[in-house]
């Protein structure tokens, strides 16, 4: 599922939240009810549709690109309006300097540029066919790492910006074996203080996160000490250096699947609630507390690269925000009848909101999207859905904290201590069994300062 925003301007706030677990492959699209895998760290290929009129070469999802591969934007029929190329590079994203030829058919990098090893290059191209239409791609793909090293990608990006419900993320570019040593490298600390603990997702994501969501305000630091520290036999880190971001406020947004409803607090306060589509019966949307990790002024979504065959393509969908790698987004919707929304759940797995062709500021979903950032929280309640996976974007939110502590290769759960031994004897008649009562489980996503609020993994919702 991949995001090709049309409008090609990819918020720089929204950064590129996988550059850490894996960039996004394919087309975008939401997907449908009961979702399956979480994230796979590395990029994971999508289906090409066969309607694409942009091509990108490498292909999109490529891992282990040479320094010396082709990078070629390419369009058979009309021409290149825009091309965006970024490289990341432990965390810092930069702009491929390049030029669309004379003719519109193509762009190419300038002369001399040669790819960077052990790098995330993500490209975002909009073109204009003969009858007027736009269309728009979005790809991503990984230069080679040598066999013997192993480096980490991670998100946020360095001095991001973000909301209180950012995770950080790591995927390595090779499956590490000695957990602990490499998440011992990893150094997490933040003002205010607060405990930030690791959790291993397989061999090759390791997220981190507080116990609640971050204050407001919260200056957090990374410090990668990974280079010569042996992640697997033979395979050795290379980064030693530090990063950071900061949180921004907090805004958690609720959406009520069976009132139609989604109520967007900041800082404990309600800001306003909006009338909205969830996922129809059959495609319905997930439960659980998910994170934005990109935003997209315009994108397409193509059922085909979800398997909804050919249900839907839509050029053009304005206002995306992904909350899953499956496909969930918060997204516009010009396309269902204004009276679906608030009354209705009608989408493939997405949350839609009301919105016109072109997208509009003054449309719930513009509203909306001006005032998010990549790390706020949507949590969805209500749909007849399971919860969403911790592994599914940035769905760690929905583990509680015991759990999550132990899934760290350092920190496991403190024992239970042993009883004393009692000094008088047993009575020979058991005294009456009394029915014990479990404690309310404290939810490890409650956020620090609003009280109670809250953000699909096969196909999620869709259009």
């Amino acid at each position: 599922m991949v995001v090709g925003p049309c409008v090609t301007r990819t918020r720089e706030r929204a950064g590129r939240l996988l550059a850490v677990a894996g960039l996004l492959a394919g087309l975008a699209g939401c997907t449908g009810a009961g979702g399956g895998g979480g994230i796979v760290p590395g990029l994971p290929g999508a289906a090409r549709s066969p309607g694409d009129a942009i091509r990108v070469s490498p292909e999109d999802g490529a891992r282990e690109v040479p320094a010396d591969g082709r990078l070629e934007v390419r369009v058979d029929d009309g021409r290149l309006e825009r091309v965006t190329v970024t490289r990341t590079v432990d965390g810092r994203r930069s702009a491929v300097p390049g030029a669309v030829a004379a003719d519109g058919r193509s762009w190419r990098p300038a002369a001399g540029t040669r790819l960077a090893l052990a790098a995330r290059y993500a490209v975002d191209a909009v073109a204009l066919d003969g009858d007027g239409h736009r269309s728009a791609r979005h790809t991503a793909f990984a230069t080679a790492v040598p066999e013997s090293r192993f480096i980490g990608y991670f998100t946020p990006e360095n001095r991001a910006t973000v909301g209180s419900g950012m995770i950080v993320s790591f995927g390595f570019s090779r499956p590490v074996t000695n957990r602990a040593a490499v998440e011992r490298a990893i150094r997490i600390t933040a003002d205010p203080p607060v405990e930030v603990v690791g959790h291993w997702f397989g061999a090759e994501r390791l997220d981190f996160r507080p116990e609640r969501y971050w204050a407001a305000g919260t200056e957090v630091t990374v410090e990668l000490a990974l280079r010569d520290v042996e992640g697997a036999p033979g395979v050795y880190g290379v980064q030693d250096r530090t990063v950071g971001f900061t949180v921004d406020r907090s805004q958690v947004s609720r959406v009520d699947a069976a009132a139609h409803t989604m109520e967007v607090r900041r800082d404990g306060r309600l800001l306003a609630t909006l009338p909205v589509t969830a996922g129809a019966p059959g495609t319905t949307t997930y439960n659980g507390r998910m994170v934005i990790t990109e935003l997209y002024d315009v994108t397409r979504m193509n059922g085909a690269t979800v398997g909804f065959g050919g249900e839907y393509d839509i050029k053009d969908v304005p206002h995306a925000m992904r909350l899953t790698e499956s496909g969930t987004f918060v997204h516009g919707n010009y396309w269902a009848d204004p009276e679906t929304f608030g009354a209705a759940n009608a989408s493939h797995g997405c949350v839609g909101l009301r919105d016109v062709k072109g997208g509009g500021s003054d449309t719930p979903a513009g509203w909306f999207f001006d005032r998010s950032l990549v790390g706020d929280v949507v949590e969805v309640v209500n749909s007849r859905d399971r919860k969403v996976a911790p592994d599914n974007g940035l769905g760690g939110w929905n583990t509680p904290w015991d759990r999550w502590r132990s899934g760290s290769a350092l920190t496991r759960p403190a024992p239970a201590p042993t009883p004393a031994p009692s000094p008088t004897r047993t009575p020979l008649t058991a005294p009456a069994r009394t029915s014990a009562t479990t404690p309310a489980r404290t939810s490890a996503e409650t956020p620090v300062q609003t009280p109670a609020r809250t953000p699909a993994t096969t196909p999620a919702a869709g259009p």
